[in-house]
């Protein structure tokens, strides 16, 4: 195949893969429970999520294709060590010690649970369960040439199939008018819808799961850069359009649902009880299929990232040994250990996402700040202190962050976004003579 050239049949179907790896569990909670506590402006609100939700994800990974294909690529603009340990707690954090483990324990509780006596809940349900999971993940793991065909082809067609099945029910028979607006969606529906995307935590996904489309586009033959830029970017829209659409339904699934199933306090809650509405006891089995199949393709994008990235740099273990050991690893996790993970891991991953979003868009300011290191520090520098602090709040720690409760937006986790732009400009200022080595070798 000529390396300048790939069909849109196959930026298609990586597109779809990538759509099925961003649509977990956590993503299908959101947004009904956002259409529900907006009520009658959840057209407001989920305009604004989607800006952060699907907006923020798509940048990233555009951000990861232009930087040369790896978040230490973009990372590394900063200073290489900090590269290199931003980079792998990245990977743990959102792969085997959080993400990965979740997705096993969220679709045995919302796809099999339900099922199961009393007596059989929990203990060796969940182990068998977890097994069989993790198995599953490794097999369409270990070969990552197979990845577009088994999610792309395969797997995403069953989840949009089995997600119309679910929202559709809404649609032809919906379930009431829309309530009103309450909590922080009365004054401001559009910005509480901002926040809830950016919480969502995605542009961290976005940043994993770029190594793995990446090299879905250079296993058809595409070795130009600029190519792999416009076919990220084209897979990029197509999975943010499917997200999009995916996300209204469901948000409208939720505004609509007051009425009939009442107030609920989750979003796991919402969907089974709007399934069982709409379908009766068959609804549970259809969430679970949907919640099941969403899990699944996340999980092995986890997977396979986490994979990927790591046997590149300790290249004396393989992939599949990577594959085996994150599958293993994460089950182990599910069944023993995952509320203490969580309880590190999320302190962990609030910290590291306003320096995400910051190196997201810096990637593509890096031609008018002419790759100046000093800039990217500049930014980065007060962004780690606030990320930090949201951090160590997050784990309960709020003294640190009391001290900064000064800044705008703070009481919005968005404390940082003015330190960073102070910082960046001063960063410009700085006289520099030369670009850092990873902008003189990947940027536009």
């Amino acid at each position: 195949m000529n390396s300048n050239k790939i069909t849109f049949g196959s930026v298609f179907t990586i597109g779809l893969m990538l759509f099925a790896l961003f649509l977990g569990a956590g993503n299908m909670i959101f947004p009904p429970l956002l259409g529900q506590q907006a009520g009658d402006s959840s057209w407001i609100a989920i305009a604004g999520f989607l800006l952060t939700g699907v907006g923020l994800p798509l940048l990233g990974v555009i951000a990861i294709a232009k930087s040369g294909g790896s978040p230490l690529d973009l990372a590394s603009r900063v200073h290489p060590i900090f590269g290199i340990i931003f980079t792998i707690i990245l990977y743990l954090a959102i792969g085997p010690f959080f993400g990965i483990p979740r997705t096993a324990t969220v679709s045995y509780e919302i796809g099999v649970l339900p099922f199961l006596a009393q007596e059989s809940a929990g203990g060796w349900s969940l182990l068998l369960f977890s097994i069989l999971f993790f198995t599953v993940t490794a097999w369409l793991s270990l070969n990552p040439a197979k990845l577009v065909d088994r999610i792309g082809k395969l797997l995403t067609p069953v989840l949009v199939v089995i997600l119309a099945v679910l929202v559709g029910g809404a649609f032809i028979n919906p379930m009431g008018e829309p309530g009103q607006a309450s909590g922080g969606y009365v004054d401001s529906p559009f910005i509480t819808g901002f926040l809830e995307g950016y919480l969502t935590l995605d542009a961290i996904a976005a940043l994993v799961f770029a190594i793995v489309i990446i090299s879905a586009i250079q296993s058809k033959g595409v070795s130009d850069r600029k190519q792999i830029v416009k076919a990220v970017t084209m897979a990029g829209m197509i999975a943010a359009t499917g997200l999009a659409a995916v996300y209204i339904s469901l948000s409208y699934l939720g505004a609509t649902s007051l009425h009939a199933i009442g107030t609920q306090n989750n979003g796991g809650a919402l969907l089974s009880s709007s399934a069982n509405y709409l379908y009766g006891p068959s609804g549970a089995i259809i969430l679970g299929i949907a919640i099941g199949a969403a899990c699944l393709t996340t999980s092995i994008g986890l997977v396979s990232a986490a994979s990927s990235y790591f046997s590149k740099t300790f290249q004396k273990v393989s992939y599949k040994k990577f594959v085996l050991f994150f599958s293993i690893f994460s089950m182990l996790v599910a069944n023993i250990g995952l509320a203490q993970l969580i309880a590190v891991s999320v302190p962990v991953l609030v910290m590291i996402y306003p320096m995400t979003i910051v190196l997201i868009c810096m990637a593509f300011l890096d031609g008018l700040v002419k790759g100046k290191r000093s800039v990217y520090i500049g930014a980065i520098i007060p962004t780690f202190i606030l990320g930090v602090s949201d951090g160590l709040a997050a784990a309960g720690f709020t003294a640190v962050a009391s001290a900064f409760s000064f800044l705008p937006l703070m009481d919005q986790s968005l404390g940082w976004i003015i330190p960073a732009l102070v910082g960046g400009i001063i960063g410009m200022l700085i006289p520099s003579s030369s670009r850092s080595a990873a902008s003189a070798n990947y940027s536009n």
